[in-house]
């Protein structure tokens, strides 16, 4: 029995995968799904699953992110893609030691994944190095998405009775309020009506990065970053007494930056 986690941002489609999943309920027992990158990568991190069914494209955290930070949070942890990239999948793959779902996933191609995942198990030889340079090199085939938008530039949040008209790149970090979000700036907070998930969507990744599951940082207002004893990390920033941290999964991806 291989336990492991799915991670889809799309509700129907991670739906349909885990019924597929569940047609294998004798060989893969599912510990968690999840709707993001960030969510998943810290749900490799508790349940070091067997295997990680990934989702390329996710909010904040892509699936090569994930597991790419993943090495080191669950080494043994094995990565099946899902993918709505044809030729992309084909051409990427076919020689790595990494499996691929396409969009909408097949009944067969899942079988026959399974019962490769179990002979790799069985096996139980792993190889990092090889795979971090499959992911490095995934990367730079990964196509863009078609009609995607500019990164979010503006955003309007409340202070008391007062909206501010708030540039994204002003913002140190943004921290989850339940349903809402913290807008923290040099001057101070705001509150913003939309949960921390929705913005993974819209912020430029090459400016914002996750470094918690509640916490979004501006790559840009962080003056460095230390290590605990415990693994985790502890952000100081340049306009901002306080520190932030950065939970242990998320401190791989500050390495390979």
């Amino acid at each position: 029995m291989l336990d492991c986690i799915v991670a889809e941002d799309e509700v129907l489609l991670r739906e349909s995968l885990l019924a597929m999943l569940g047609l294998h309920a004798d060989a893969l027992r599912v510990v968690a799904d999840c709707e993001d990158g960030g969510a998943a990568l810290e749900a490799i991190a508790e349940h070091k699953p067997d295997v990680a069914f990934l989702d390329i494209r996710m909010p904040g955290l892509t699936g090569l992110e994930v597991a790419a930070a993943a090495v080191e949070a669950s080494p043994g942890t094995q990565v099946v893609f899902v993918t709505a990239y044809d030729q992309y999948a084909i051409d990427a793959f076919e020689h790595g030691a990494v499996d691929y779902l396409l969009k909408p996933v097949q009944a067969d191609r899942l079988a026959a994944t399974v019962q490769r995942l179990q002979a790799r198990a069985a096996a139980g030889a792993t190889d990092p190095a090889a795979f971090q340079e499959l992911l490095r090199q995934l990367a730079t085939r990964l196509p863009k998405p078609a009609g995607t938008e500019p990164p979010l530039g503006w955003i309007t949040a409340s202070a008391g009775k007062e909206t501010r008209l708030i540039l994204v790149e002003d913002v140190a970090y943004f921290r989850a309020e339940h349903k809402y979000t913290t807008v923290v700036t040099a001057e101070g907070e705001a509150l913003l009506r939309k949960p921390i998930r929705e913005l993974l969507a819209v912020l430029d990744p090459a400016l914002f990065r996750q470094v918690h599951r509640s916490t979004i940082v501006n790559l840009k207002a962080i003056a460095s970053v230390v290590r605990d004893d415990e693994g985790r990390g502890v952000l100081k920033l340049k306009n901002r007494p306080e520190t932030l941290t950065v939970s242990q999964p998320f401190m791989a991806l500050f390495r390979s930056m």
